[in-house]
């Protein structure tokens, strides 16, 4: 009924000519309101371009919205001079996905003075003035992470566990580490596991999470029985290291985002699993929410976002869709090209063809 009402609007101009003896042309296109995306980076996660991009904008085309998608390219000046730009052009609704919580909730605020709504989109700006936030239950993909963790070592009384987090300036990483605490906290206290040290990248920076970790290592001795690395580009740097010392495949490395190259390390048994959220449901939910609030529909917006979450800052409740995740190990791996999430082109590399060919993973 929306794109009907949208379609008649454009259309009367001539229907109203034709009535009145004009010569009218053929009937003028549609004008779609405009949806201004900004994307982090391309560093922190393969995710971004790789996935998040081609969604976003089938979910937006989809909904009869007119999809502008920008990369901050991890520069916090070109996040706020694109959203500048956006908010200039009058985008109906702002999708973004902050730097920093600072960045987010400056551009949050320039877009409240303009009267423009703003979602979160997968990551919170804590301290900010967006109106939506569509993310996933990230305290549960923690949790994910560190069940699996414990799956991959087993029992082993004082294994040494190193952590190597995300930006500690992204909500999302400190309720990663949350969700992981609950489960690994109270082995840590009885002694069933040693948190030997538990470090951060910045930004998501994998070369610095390298350092990082390569450091943490080197202080535990070169010892280690498992490594919770937050996301997929962390585990890949931390695999690195282990492999440089012969030790890849030999102790479990955790992820998050079902990359192409996380997936990979995954069949290749140097990473113990990866977490897959479905981005295309997280680019759809956001989707249907630029629908409702570019409509100016807030109450069908609010019933999408039927979850809130809560600004640590400041106490403000913002109405949120937060979605769930599954855990991929090397057995999951089948599931997720059968679904179409990847392509067994991507993944089957040649030092893999064997591997995919045992877990029967083949080209559609």
């Amino acid at each position: 009924m929306r794109r009907l009402g949208r379609a008649l609007c454009a259309g009367l101009p001539a229907l109203l000519l034709a009535a009145c003896g004009g010569a009218a042309g053929p009937p003028e296109r549609p004008t779609r309101p405009l949806v201004g995306v900004i994307l982090p980076d391309t560093e922190s996660s393969a995710r971004w371009e790789e996935q998040d991009r081609p969604q976003l904008q089938r979910a937006l085309e989809a909904e009869g919205l007119e999809p502008v998608v920008e990369n901050a390219r991890n520069d916090e000046f070109r996040f706020a001079s694109i959203a500048d730009d956006l908010i200039a052009r009058g985008v109906a609704v702002l999708l973004i996905t902050p730097l920093t919580p600072e960045g987010g909730a400056t551009v949050e605020h320039k877009a409240r003075k303009a009267g423009i709504p703003v979602i979160d989109y997968d990551r919170f700006s804590v301290g900010g003035a967006a109106d939506y936030l569509v993310s996933f239950d990230n305290e549960a993909v923690g949790e994910l992470q560190a069940r699996g963790l414990v799956d991959c070592m087993g029992d082993r009384r004082g294994a040494r566990v190193i952590e190597l987090q995300g930006a500690p300036q992204d909500n999302n990483a400190m309720q990663f580490a949350d969700g992981q605490r609950r489960v690994l906290g109270p082995r840590y206290e009885r002694g069933d596991y040693r948190l030997v040290a538990s470090t951060s990248a910045d930004r998501w920076d994998p070369l610095l999470g390298r350092a990082r970790f390569e450091q943490a290592l080197n202080d535990s001795g070169g010892r280690v029985d498992g490594v919770l690395a937050a996301n997929d580009r962390l585990a890949a740097a931390a695999i690195q290291v282990l492999r440089a010392r012969g030790l890849a495949g030999k102790v479990p490395v955790t992820g998050q985002d079902a990359t192409v190259d996380g997936l990979r390390a995954v069949l290749r048994g140097e990473q113990c699993l990866t977490v897959h959220k479905s981005i295309r449901d997280e680019a759809e939910a956001a989707a249907r929410l630029a629908s409702a609030l570019a409509d100016g529909d807030v109450a069908r917006a609010d019933a999408l976002a039927s979850a809130t979450t809560e600004d640590p800052t400041n106490g403000r409740r913002v109405r949120a869709v937060l979605l769930g995740a599954v855990p991929v190990h090397r057995d999951g791996v089948r599931v997720l090209v059968a679904s179409g999430v990847v392509r067994a082109e991507e993944l089957c590399v040649p030092d893999l063809e064997r591997t995919c060919a045992e877990l029967g993973i083949a080209p559609r």
